[in-house]
């Protein structure tokens, strides 16, 4: 009985190895190596962008990794954020740039204002002398 397992079993071995090629044989018994490849564990993680500030994790506006249910199970119900889309990066920059545009504005009447109160005063002080 033994060696009718045997014989079997080998051959079962033999018809398998059979669709192997040479490069995949090694040794003289011409054993077939195989390579086990481990496959990592999925990242779950969503980008989000945060709608509100939210304590421990960020400011409104903010871009972040979150994992999957954390953000379906807190963040989604409680609506303070939202799944990143290109739609919404694309919003995102635009009211970056509006906000640089302005904060430029700003920065610019402000000298012209400070420059011209520095000439009034300059007018001032020479007129009183």
């Amino acid at each position: 009985m033994a060696s009718t397992s045997l014989s079997w079993a080998s051959s079962l071995l033999q018809n398998r190895n059979s669709n192997v090629s040479a490069d995949t044989m090694k040794g003289t018994d011409r054993v077939p190596v195989f390579t086990i490849v481990a496959q990592k564990k999925a990242k779950k993680t969503r980008k989000i962008i945060l709608k509100e500030d939210v304590a421990e994790l960020g400011k409104k506006g903010q871009l972040m990794d979150v994992k999957a249910g954390y953000f379906r199970n807190y963040l989604l119900p409680m609506g303070v954020a939202q799944i990143m889309t290109p739609g919404l990066l694309k919003e995102m920059k635009i009211e970056d740039e509006r906000i640089e545009a302005e904060k430029k504005r700003v920065m610019s009447s402000t000298i012209f204002v400070n420059y011209s109160l520095e000439c009034i005063l300059m007018s001032h002080m020479i007129s009183n002398n």
